[in-house]
C-alpha cells in the first residue's frame, strides 16, 4: 500500500478558482488528498475571482463540482463536510490591485508557513498578478507562484511571460506545471533507468535501435476549438510534455536526485536535439487534421466543421528527431500525438535491438521492447523472445512481462497527476516542474519548426476521425523498415 505523508501546514489561494480547471482538476484533487489524511487540520484553501461571493455559495459551487469531478458523492459524508469546512472565497480582481490588500490582511497571520498562489488565468494577466502580490507584501519566504500553461506561443511570448513574473518573483519560487510530470509512471522512468543496473548498462546507442513516445486521444476540440486553432498540437503537446518525456528518457544520470541536478541534465537533452529548420523540417514532421469519422462507432465532425472556418491547425503531429551526443548518436526519437484516434493512451517505447546472431535456425528474432504506460492503465511491460511451451523442437515467440501499478501496489485508484503536484509546491519540491531556461530551450527548438510549415504552402494531411492518423506518419518509420507500436501489438 502507498504510504501517506502529511503535508505541513499552508494556505492555496486558487486564482481562477470558478473556471473549469478549478472546478474539473484543482479542487478535486486537494479533495482527493483530503480523502487519504494527506491534508493538515491547519490547512487553508481560498478561491479567488472576480464575482463575489459568499464563502457559502462557493462552498456548494466546489461541492457540485466534487460531485461531478470527484466522486465526492461516494465519500464519507464527513471527509466532504470537513473539506468544504476549509474553502472560503476572496474577490479579487487580477487586472486592478482591487483585493490584494485584503487578502494580504488575511493571510497575514500565517506568512511563517507555505502560501501557495495558483494562476489559473490567461497567460496575459500572470504578470499584473505577480506585480499585485509583489506591492501587498504577499512576496515573502515561504510564497510559492504556480503558472499553469500555455506559457507563450513561441520563444519570444514566453521570454516575455517569464521575464515579466520574474522580475516580481525568484526563479525558486515560480513553479511551471506540465501535469503530465506527475503521473507516476513518468518519474517510475527515473527509478527504472537509475535504480536497477541492467537498464542503465544498456541504455544507449550500442543496444537501443529506437524510441517511440506517444499521447493518443479521441476527443475531439469541439467548443475548445477556437481557442485550439491559435495553438495546434506542436504547441499545445509537443512543446511541452511530449519534449519533456523525451528528456526524462534521454538524459545523463544526475548525480543526486535533486531538483537542481534533473532539471540541468533535462535542459542539456533539449539542447542536443538535432535542429529541424527549412526543409529537415518538413521531410521529418507529419502534420494532419481530423476530418469527420467514427469514434466508438458514434458519427463525429471534422475539426474545420467544429471551427466553422478552414483552417491549417495541426490537430495531430508525428516528427522524428535525434540527440546528437555520445549516448545517443544515430538513435532517432518518434513522437506523435493526435485528437480523435481510435484509442486514448499515452506510452514511451523503447525498441532494442535484435541479437546480432542467431542460433535458432529459420526464425526471426524480434527485439526486446520495454513499454512505459502513463495512461490509462499505467504500468510496465518488457517484451522478451522465450520458448513456446510444449514438445516438437525449439520454437521461439515474443511474449510480455507486464507489470500493471494498480495490482502490484493493490491501489483501488491512482492519485492524479495535479494531486501530487499540487503538493509538490507545498513542500518546496521542484523536481516536476520546468525551469526558465528549459521552457527556453524548448521553444528554441520548436520555433523553426512553425516557421518551416508556415512558409510551406502545404495544408495539414486530411485523416479520418477514428483511424491512426495520416498516412504520412507510418512513412515517416516505414521508409526506415520500422513501425509504430499498435501496429505490432499483440
Amino acid at each position: 500500500m502507498a504510504q501517506i505523508i502529511p503535508a505541513p501546514p499552508f494556505d492555496y489561494v486558487v486564482f481562477g478558482a470558478l473556471g473549469d480547471l478549478a472546478k474539473r482538476k484543482l479542487f478535486p484533487a486537494l479533495f482527493h488528498r483530503e480523502r487519504d489524511g494527506q491534508l493538515p487540520p491547519e490547512a487553508c484553501l481560498i478561491g479567488a475571482g472576480r464575482k463575489a461571493l459568499s464563502n457559502a455559495d462557493f462552498q456548494a459551487l466546489i461541492r457540485d463540482a466534487l460531485i461531478e469531478h470527484g466522486g465526492a458523492d461516494s465519500a464519507d459524508p464527513n471527509v466532504l463536510k470537513r473539506f468544504l469546512g476549509r474553502l472560503s472565497f476572496h474577490s479579487i480582481d487580477v487586472s486592478t490591485a482591487n483585493g490584494f490588500g485584503t487578502l494580504a490582511e488575511r493571510l497575514a497571520p500565517t506568512k511563517h508557513r507555505p502560501q501557495v498562489f495558483y494562476l489559473a488565468l490567461a497567460p496575459h494577466l500572470f504578470a499584473e498578478a505577480a506585480k499585485f502580490l509583489v506591492q501587498a507584501g504577499l512576496n515573502h519566504d515561504q510564497a510559492r507562484l504556480v503558472l499553469e500553461k500555455p506559457l507563450g506561443t513561441d520563444l519570444a511570448s514566453s521570454a516575455a511571460i517569464n521575464d515579466a513574473v520574474g522580475a516580481h518573483f525568484r526563479e525558486e519560487q515560480i513553479y511551471r506545471i506540465d501535469h503530465y510530470l506527475g503521473k507516476e509512471s513518468v518519474q517510475n522512468l527515473l527509478a527504472l533507468r537509475f535504480g536497477n543496473v541492467m537498464f542503465e548498462r544498456i541504455w544507449n546507442a550500442a543496444n537501443i535501435d529506437h524510441v517511440q513516445i506517444t499521447a493518443a486521444e479521441t476527443v475531439g476540440l469541439g467548443e475548445r476549438a477556437a481557442y485550439y486553432d491559435g495553438a495546434g498540437a506542436l504547441r499545445d503537446m509537443v512543446q511541452n510534455h511530449l519534449l519533456q518525456l523525451l528528456c526524462l528518457t534521454a538524459m545523463e544520470p544526475p548525480s543526486v536526485f535533486d531538483a537542481g541536478a534533473i532539471r540541468d541534465e533535462k535542459r542539456k537533452v533539449l539542447t542536443a536535439l538535432r535542429p529541424l529548420t527549412g526543409a529537415s523540417a518538413l521531410t521529418n514532421t507529419v502534420r494532419g487534421q481530423y476530418s469527420a469519422g467514427l469514434i466508438d462507432g458514434k458519427g463525429v465532425p471534422a475539426y474545420a466543421d467544429e471551427l466553422g472556418v478552414p483552417s491549417r491547425t495541426e490537430t495531430y503531429v508525428a516528427l522524428k528527431t535525434e540527440i546528437d551526443n555520445w549516448r545517443w548518436a544515430g538513435v532517432p526519437f518518434y513522437l506523435r500525438t493526435g485528437k480523435r484516434l481510435p484509442a486514448r493512451y499515452s506510452e514511451i517505447v523503447v525498441q532494442f535491438k535484435a541479437v546480432p546472431h542467431s542460433i535458432f535456425e529459420g526464425q526471426a528474432l524480434s527485439g526486446n521492447q520495454l513499454i512505459i504506460r502513463l495512461q490509462p492503465d499505467e504500468g510496465v511491460k518488457l517484451r522478451l523472445m522465450t520458448k513456446d511451451p510444449g514438445p516438437g523442437g525449439m520454437r521461439l515467440r515474443d511474449a510480455a512481462l507486464d507489470l500493471s501499478f494498480a495490482e502490484e501496489f493493490a491501489l483501488s485508484r491512482f492519485p492524479d497527476a495535479y494531486e501530487r503536484l499540487l503538493l509538490d509546491v507545498v513542500r518546496g519540491n521542484s523536481t516536476l516542474f520546468m525551469r526558465n531556461d528549459e521552457l527556453a530551450a524548448a521553444w528554441t527548438w520548436i520555433d523553426p519548426i512553425l516557421a518551416a510549415w508556415q512558409d510551406s504552402p502545404d495544408a495539414p494531411e486530411l485523416y479520418s476521425a477514428g483511424t491512426l492518423g495520416p498516412s504520412k506518419a507510418a512513412l515517416l518509420l516505414g521508409l526506415e523498415g520500422r513501425t509504430w507500436h499498435e501496429e505490432t501489438r499483440g
